[in-house]
């Protein structure tokens, strides 16, 4: 593929930047790739991984003449950077994030967006409980969905070349609107991973009665949730402060559900439980069938991706 950006900048390089990275060198659609981190160890860290084309000590030096620049640092320091980086960034520059979490990103970014350069904030779909620089994996956005959620005055052309890019890393890209994203991903992604560390928590009060026993005996439903719950702590701390009306809502509505379930099961209403278990068990078989996942026994997870050379 030929290249669709000169020059990309990445700030932060955990997971989601280092998959960028990756899957962008593999489609050669960025002619250099320029990273940096806040942390001198992450920085060596993926210097030792040769991560980047070249990791810098900050992020000014890193955006300096980027064509895009990709936030991939956690939603409450989206803002932090921004004003850091304003300065430094050239007329015609895209500035694009990948947090979870749209509406807020777009109140802390945007006013510190200088005339002439684009924001066009982002979302993909993918990840893993791993994080850090070396957690990233080129594979990690193939048929995976890229949301975008441009503002209205966006200049069309800049949407339509950062697809393209998207696209060189292997994902789908669609857009949508802010609001109407965070509530989606409330949905799909916020108050699941809310559930999980719920219910590790619970187990984590229960081990110190039953010495252990439950993670011993632990059986695979139990374990992904210890897998969702081992996601990065910052990372979603910030979520959650961050889209808190749509988690809050789509949490009340966990309840209400939660307490029919209850009432069936105190009133032997075994009618009832079949019947929702039928139903949501065919949201899996349109995940499975929309190749968002497998039907493998390994809750298609697979195996780990491959070890790179260093």
């Amino acid at each position: 593929m030929s290249v669709v950006y000169n020059k990309v900048a990445l700030i932060g390089l955990g997971l989601i930047a280092g998959s960028i990275s990756l899957a962008a060198k593999r489609a050669g659609s960025a002619g250099q790739i320029t990273g940096t981190a806040r942390s001198a160890r992450t920085r060596s860290i993926a210097r030792d991984l040769r991560l980047c084309d070249v990791i810098v000590d900050n992020s000014a030096s890193a955006v300096r003449d980027a064509d895009l620049v990709i936030l991939c640092v956690p939603v409450g320091a989206m803002g932090k950077v921004m004003s850091e980086i304003k300065p430094h960034l050239k007329r015609g520059a895209v500035v694009t994030d990948v947090g979870s979490v749209k509406q807020e990103v777009i109140e802390l970014v945007a006013p510190h967006l200088p005339e002439g350069v684009h924001f066009i904030p982002g979302h993909p779909l993918a990840g893993t409980e791993q994080s850090g620089p070396h957690s990233g994996f080129a594979e990690l956005f193939e048929n995976r969905w890229w949301l975008l959620t441009p503002l209205p005055d966006t200049d069309s052309h800049e949407v339509s070349r950062l697809r393209r890019f998207i696209r060189s890393l292997g994902a789908n890209v669609e857009d949508m609107e802010p609001a109407h994203h965070d509530l989606v991903l409330a949905v799909t992604s916020h108050t699941p991973h809310l559930i999980a560390y719920t219910m590790v928590g619970v187990a984590d009060h229960l081990t110190r009665v039953t010495e252990s026993e439950i993670i011993k005996y632990s059986a695979a439903g139990f374990r992904d949730f210890t897998r969702i719950a081992a996601s990065d702590p910052t990372m979603w701390r910030d979520v959650f402060l961050n889209n808190k009306e749509a988690v809050l809502d789509i949490l009340g509505r966990f309840t209400e559900e939660l307490f029919v379930l209850q009432r069936a099961i105190r009133m032997g209403d075994g009618e009832h439980l079949h019947d929702y278990f039928t139903r949501t068990r065919g949201i899996r078989r349109g995940i499975i069938e929309a190749g968002q996942d497998t039907a493998a026994p390994d809750f298609g997870r697979g195996p780990k991706p491959p070890e790179r050379s260093q």
